[in-house]
């Protein structure tokens, strides 16, 4: 089974950061790669995984990020917001909520569950691999 999900931009980021190949990040991105998250994005996502990924005090590699981005892109679904009534703490978050709203069945996936709204959209890293695995 397929799972499909908004990856918040702080997953990505401790993905690229960490040199442990089994944290719950770093397993997320593996589940991308292997198809078994099909990741949900839109113009401003990817503008904010852009922004954020090669900010200086991360020193992450440009042709890293950039090989990244393309492979959402190129394996993602493009996707529409749907407007949510929804007061978040952050309100750049709204854009990921929105977008998992879109499509049915879909997730947030976040280290920073204190910026969304409590629901069962909004899971850990290592939560949507205990779904992932749960349906396979």
């Amino acid at each position: 089974m397929k799972v499909y999900a908004v990856i918040d931009t702080n997953v990505l980021v401790s993905a690229m950061l960490t040199h442990n190949l089994e944290s719950a990040t770093t397993k997320t991105i593996e589940a991308i790669v292997t198809g078994k998250i099909q990741p949900l994005y839109n113009p401003e996502i990817i503008k904010e995984y852009e922004d954020v990924l090669n900010r200086k005090k991360f020193d992450l590699e440009n042709d890293d990020v950039d090989q990244l981005l393309r492979f959402i892109i190129q394996v993602g679904i493009n996707i529409e917001r749907t407007k949510s009534n929804e007061v978040l703490p952050d309100p750049s978050d709204a854009v990921f909520y929105e977008v998992a709203l879109s499509k049915e069945g879909s997730f947030v996936v976040t280290g920073n569950l204190k910026h969304f709204p409590k629901s069962p959209i909004v899971v850990t890293p290592s939560e949507i691999l205990e779904i992932i695995n749960s349906a396979e």
